[in-house]
């Protein structure tokens, strides 16, 4: 892009266009000045993620003293390979099984809930952060500069997880059925595919497809996670609905479809980096385990090790979400000042032609 124009819609700053660099340092900047909201967004993912923890302990538990099996092999992973192993294993008591995925979906449907009302609050915070602001992408660096993007306050951050949250909350139950059908259709293909290959020369073949699968899995859960992101933004500004806000974020991506892959595209490859990362120094880490008195300050280093990481994450993602938000706020802009322009033209035509009468 050549350059940026800068426009003023009812008092409010909105980029019509920005290169790349300066929209992600925009977005950052935006983050920065309401830091408050990495920080709830931060406790509220811990908070889930404890929650969730809380079944699949009880369960592993449970596992251990019916089926004798070791806790330790057990608990070994994330969360998503222990709940694996733990479902596995229960296969053979289909009572135990069914209640141990009750509890756990319970759970997880009220940590979404809490995780969609903080959501509301975060985007309000920074559309207005992003209303609020000047140029600052393009100015220096500053305490003052960024005051000026600082909008959070806890009256707005309230209100606006009031506002948007029979919204979300009904866009989120469409994102968990989305991700029901996309587990199940997984699961479906590697269970028939490994009964069709078991026991033929196809094993290896299948074991390289069956990892594809789920790369091509995880890939297309991040797209999803990518369009629900812009699908809040839709809602949250034009203040619509499901229905209204999918065809709003429709043709806010046909516009804008190459500033968005490209934020996209650089927002993954720094998650990416950043998960590389942190698993190095997770590795690193876990080498001091071994070394005599030495190893008794691993504790507190995983304990911040992970801290940084999940600040980290937050601050990236919510990174991501400020540049788009900005998009979004020029892209209306834009589509208002075409609207006047062409009430203007039909005025002037009006005016002509009642004047030649």
């Amino acid at each position: 892009m050549s350059g940026k124009v800068f426009h003023r819609i009812h008092g409010c700053y909105s980029e019509i266009d920005l290169d790349l660099k300066h929209l992600l340092k925009r977005g950052a900047l935006l983050t920065a000045a309401n830091w408050q909201t990495v920080a709830i967004q931060f406790v509220a993912q811990t908070t889930f993620q404890a929650l969730l923890a809380v079944p699949i302990l009880g369960a592993a538990i449970l596992v251990t003293l019916l089926l004798r099996a070791d806790l330790g092999d057990l608990l070994q992973g994330s969360l998503r390979d222990i709940f694996t192993t733990i479902a596995s294993t229960l296969m053979s008591e289909p009572v135990a099984l069914v209640a141990f995925v009750t509890a756990f979906t319970v759970v997880l449907f009220g940590g979404s809930v809490l995780m969609f009302a903080v959501k509301g609050g975060t985007i309000e915070v920074l559309l207005a952060a992003n209303a609020a602001a000047g140029p600052i992408e393009s100015q220096p660096i500053t305490f003052d500069s960024l005051q000026t993007a600082a909008r959070f306050t806890l009256q707005r951050f309230t209100d606006g997880c009031a506002r948007l949250f029979r919204r979300y909350l009904a866009l989120g139950a469409v994102l968990m059925a989305v991700y029901a059908l996309a587990a199940a259709g997984y699961l479906a293909f590697v269970a028939y595919g490994y009964r069709f290959a078991e026991g033929r020369a196809l094993m290896i073949g299948w074991t390289f497809i069956a990892a594809l699968a789920a790369a091509m899995l995880v890939a297309a859960i991040t797209i999803i996670n990518f369009l629900y992101l812009l699908l809040q933004i839709a809602m949250a500004v034009e203040g619509a609905g499901l229905a209204h806000g999918a065809r709003a974020a429709l043709r806010f991506i046909r516009a804008d479809l190459r500033e968005l892959a490209g934020v996209f595209v650089v927002v993954v490859a720094l998650a990416a980096a950043a998960t590389l990362a942190s698993a190095l120094a997770w590795s690193g880490v876990g080498l001091i385990a071994f070394v005599p008195l030495v190893g008794l300050a691993v504790i507190p280093l995983q304990l911040a090790a992970l801290l940084v990481r999940g600040l980290v994450f937050e601050f990236l993602g919510l990174t991501a979400l400020g540049a788009y938000v900005t998009l979004y706020q020029g892209y209306t802009a834009r589509r208002n000042e075409a609207i006047v322009a062409i009430g203007d033209a039909q005025v002037q035509r009006a005016a002509g032609a009642s004047g030649a009468i």
